[in-house]
């Protein structure tokens, strides 16, 4: 059987609301008595109940964590550094999973239910009425991984998606390809449309440089590889970006399943520095997002937010890189 506050108190020799402010952060106790109820308890191998005591503080430390990608290896990644990051903070994730819902009033009731005491939206794909509709709500809430607004209505924290299509475009032109297109997730998401707009940008003053451009059903290895399959029965390019690099390890394997070789008859270039991308077998020339960082900034910022600090909301973006591997011929 669990040991009880009751237990432990009298083992102490103190009353059992002495027991409960104890081990209640920010509750006053002095030193004698937290020592004497901190031996009883180490004696006896009691646990503070953090339900009951979410009864006693009014905050579960449940911070309802929001995606719709679960079918992407690369939020396997995301989700590994939130849980973990919030756990060592003392904040217990609640994962849902919105993948196929378009109701945001859906989710609401499911997160007032469990009494959050706020939201991480960790999606580039999820339209910003979801976040909206948690801050309405009275939910504090960060948009991860969301799309950049000047004047955001909730936290955004996250990458330029249209810088990325443009360092994606010049990394194409400088190993002097001259038919490039963009394989992009699906179109009605928000980082496909950023993406495929700072691409074409980039390439809009080059004459000599056809561009082409397509959607994947998803942000998947499945959707990429019948993407690049329909690609490849027309006229493909010399080289592609890819909008997630999910999707260029599928592009890889319809063109490795097509007798071809990248990067000798084609160049891929995807978007995130997921783990398996720097697989030997892979190998993949990609954009670094740095998740760790963008992570750790959210994390962050919602443990501000639930401290009591108020601010207006903020867009804060971080900046990527190249990482030069082999599915890209060399600059010449």
């Amino acid at each position: 059987m669990a040991i009880t506050l009751k237990e432990v108190a009298e083992r102490a020799g103190v009353s059992r609301s002495a027991v409960s402010r104890t081990f209640t952060p920010g509750a006053s106790v002095s030193r004698k008595m937290r020592e004497r109820v901190e031996k009883a308890a180490a004696d006896l191998g009691y646990h503070p109940n953090a339900l009951a005591s979410s009864l006693t503080t009014g905050r579960t430390k449940m911070i309802g964590l929001v995606s719709n990608n679960f079918h992407n290896p690369f939020f396997l990644e995301v989700f590994d550094l939130f849980t973990r990051g919030l756990q060592d903070r003392g904040l217990r994730p609640l994962l849902v999973n919105l993948t196929d819902v378009t109701d945001p009033q859906s989710s609401v009731r499911m997160l007032r239910a469990y009494s959050v005491d706020g939201v991480i939206v960790a999606s580039s794909t999820l339209p910003p009425g979801f976040s909206r509709a948690f801050r309405d709500a009275g939910m504090p809430v960060v948009h991860s991984f969301g799309r950049y607004s000047e004047n955001p209505h909730v936290d955004i924290i996250g990458i330029d998606n249209i810088e990325c299509g443009r360092m994606a475009a010049h990394a194409l032109l400088e190993r002097g390809y001259k038919s490039v297109a963009f394989m992009g997730g699906p179109e009605r998401a928000t980082s496909t449309q950023d993406r495929l707009t700072g691409f074409r940008d980039a390439l809009s003053d080059y004459e000599d440089v056809s561009v082409s451009y397509s959607f994947a059903e998803d942000y998947t290895f499945d959707a990429g590889r019948a993407e690049m399959q329909k690609l490849l029965k027309a006229d493909p390019a010399e080289a592609y970006f890819c909008g997630d690099d999910v999707l260029s390890i599928g592009a890889l394997s319809a063109i490795a399943d097509a007798g071809l070789s990248v990067p000798r008859d084609i160049g891929i270039v995807g978007l995130n520095d997921m783990e398996m991308a720097r697989w030997e077998n892979i190998n993949l020339t990609t954009l670094h997002q740095p998740i760790a960082e963008i992570i750790e900034a959210s994390i962050e910022k919602v443990t501000s937010t639930l401290k009591g600090a108020e601010q207006e909301p903020e867009a804060r973006l971080f900046p990527c890189h190249l990482v030069e591997r082999g599915t890209l011929r060399r600059i010449s």
